[in-house]
């Protein structure tokens, strides 16, 4: 008796032994997991924190000396044959900005120049990288970085050889340029008004009337022409690697200073300044330099309005689905399909888009509403109208289920306490089902915003382009402008990260769009999981 019981008592003991062993086996393969998703997460927002950080930061500036042999041959007098004559050294000067050391640009230009002669038989040239302290960069107003040796400064005649007057001469210059705006704004508009309303009227043009008009308008427009011709005056001139002298307006010149020279509060200064620009400015050259604002705002407005549409239809399809569909096959059916519809390729969503959305309702918008404008298209194009429908079908299906799941989650007993309490069907779900499940609800729109954010396919057939002339708002009536096309950042980077694959000042560019597109999700993200906790928090105490 005692040995069986003994017997038995062993077996429980390896039986819970091997019980704990696969519980600690499994906690330690969560743990591995967990780690191993945490590490790759910090490891991809760290690359293209680093990447996209060189963007902000100051280059050094770099002279390459290029040293070419050419070696030529020379006929031999009365014997047809041909002898080598002496060696001829060419030698190359180019200006550069760099991130790299000395050593770093000199070994991937002598990569380059390896790769380039590895099938030819002459001597591969020498190049020597050397930093250059006196070398001046200017950033241009149109987004243009130039690099080169100060040589004057020019204020009509005056010829200035000392870099500290262009202060001064900037003064001048905004002082010329805010009196151009006034004449501008307060004269010219007016009086070009007056002239357009005068041929509206049908006014004969040798009335004193409008020949009084016409001089002071003319008057003026000289006035502005004079103070455009001063400003031109002021210049800057540098002299390029290729011994150009090159004349640059004062009023072009976004900054100027001499890279190598800066101190840690300059470089601190640059830095900031260039985050701001970035964050504020638009882009310039061909989306290679600038900043990004156009893409931010059209990512921002886009989501707003998608996440306006997509809500209400979400949560009104989940509540006709949870609350009053009969559970049969038919419902089944639908709460299937609809599941499945989050797997359908976005590409596909924007291909329905093109063809629903912009040709057959744009178009018949067109016809009803703005035949006087047809062929040229209104609404019958791309635009953001367009490109929020189409995300709003989209997301809709992640918005049904999560408002199904937060729906669920409302415990039975309160719907039978209201209806108790002498409460409709309609007055349960409106004052005790929606605000207990508004989180659940919450959830669905932070995962639409989410991906409807970093979506490009679609979004470049629905109404996203590279770059956008104009704002879908500003101060032209009527102020929201939703046929317009529209900047995205996702198309930003996509079409930065395609077309510019080996400049590395371009690809810093999109790591740094990259970033930002992820801190504007976070921050969405963010701002909706604070008011979903904060909702839950208040229904949960009630």
């Amino acid at each position: 008796m005692i040995s069986k019981l003994s017997l038995l008592t062993n077996k429980y003991v390896r039986g819970d032994y091997a019980q704990q062993f696969k519980q600690s086996l499994l906690e330690v393969l969560a743990m591995l997991a967990c780690a191993t998703i945490l590490i790759v997460l910090v490891g991809i927002f760290a690359f293209i924190g680093v990447q996209g950080g060189r963007y902000f930061m100051p280059m050094s500036a770099y002279q390459i000396t290029t040293v070419h042999t050419l070696s030529h041959a020379q006929d031999v007098q009365g014997k047809g044959t041909s002898v080598p004559d002496r060696s001829v050294q060419k030698e190359q000067i180019q200006y550069t900005l760099s991130h790299l050391s000395a050593a770093e640009l000199a070994s991937s230009l002598q990569q380059k120049l390896l790769i380039q002669y590895i099938a030819q038989t002459q001597e591969m040239p020498k190049i020597t990288v050397s930093a250059a302290d006196s070398l001046y960069q200017i950033n241009t107003t149109s987004g243009q970085t130039l690099v080169g040796k100060f040589v004057s400064l020019q204020e009509g005649s005056k010829v200035s050889q000392s870099l500290a007057n262009l202060v001064v001469l900037q003064s001048e210059v905004a002082r010329l340029q805010q009196n151009l705006s006034d004449i501008q704004i307060q004269r010219l508009q007016s009086l070009h008004r007056a002239i357009s309303e005068l041929d509206n009227k049908q006014v004969a043009r040798d009335t004193p009337l409008y020949q009084t008009t016409l001089a002071e308008f003319m008057l003026w427009q000289a006035h502005a022409n004079n103070i455009i011709e001063q400003i031109g005056s002021y210049k800057i001139n540098i002299r390029l690697d290729s011994g150009e002298l090159l004349s640059l307006a004062i009023n072009k010149v976004q900054d100027i200073y001499q890279p190598n020279q800066l101190s840690s509060w300059q470089s601190i200064g640059y830095i900031l300044n260039k985050i701001v620009v970035f964050i504020s400015d638009s882009p310039k050259q061909a989306s290679t330099s600038g900043g990004v604002f156009p893409a931010i705002f059209g990512t921002l407005l886009m989501v707003i309005i998608m996440a306006i549409i997509v809500t209400p239809f979400g949560a009104i399809a989940a509540i006709y689905l949870h609350e009053y569909a009969p559970d049969n096959r038919l419902t089944t059916t639908i709460r299937i399909c609809v599941s499945n519809m989050a797997a359908v390729p976005s590409v596909v969503y924007g291909v329905f888009g093109l063809g629903f959305f912009v040709y057959v309702l744009g178009g018949s918008i067109d016809s009803l509403l703005y035949s006087d404008k047809l062929p040229s298209p209104t609404f019958g194009a791309p635009g953001l109208l367009w490109a929020s429908l189409t995300m709003g079908i989209l997301t809709l299906p992640v918005v049904i289920v999560a408002t199904q799941e937060g729906l669920s989650r409302v415990p039975s007993n309160l719907r039978s306490g209201a209806i108790a309490l002498g409460a409709t069907k309609y007055e349960t779900i409106v004052k005790v089902v929606l605000p207990m499940a508004s989180p659940g609800i919450l959830t669905g729109v932070i995962l639409a915003i989410a991906r409807a954010a970093g979506e490009v396919a679609p979004l470049i057939l629905v109404g996203a382009v590279k770059f956008a002339p104009t704002l879908p708002i500003d101060g032209e009536f009527p102020f929201v402008h939703l046929e317009r096309q529209f900047m995205h950042l996702g198309v930003f980077i996509y079409d930065g990260a395609f077309h510019n694959q080996t400049e590395s000042q371009v690809s810093s560019l999109m790591f740094a769009s990259c970033m930002l597109l992820l801190l504007v999700v976070l921050l969405l993200n963010l701002s909706a999981i604070l008011l979903r906790n904060k909702l839950r928090n208040k229904y949960e105490r009630l």
